[in-house]
């Protein structure tokens, strides 16, 4: 997992089409979709961490 590409499509596989209009919206969506995935056990911890430092540092760069 290299990009927030990748997480889109990973939430994909899960049912997860997010597009709220807002490139910051979006990404805080994927965070919370993260979230509930990792806590329901569908995903390892390892790519949890993964995606959500991709998405910290997108979130910090769109708010610069």
């Amino acid at each position: 997992m290299k990009s927030v590409y990748d997480i889109q499509q990973l939430l994909k596989k899960y049912g997860t089409f997010i597009y709220t209009g807002s490139r910051l919206g979006d990404l805080q969506m994927f965070e919370m979709e993260l979230d509930e995935l990792h806590g329901l056990g569908f995903i390892e911890q390892e790519l949890y961490v993964k995606a959500k430092l991709i998405l910290k540092k997108e979130i910090t760069s769109l708010k610069k």
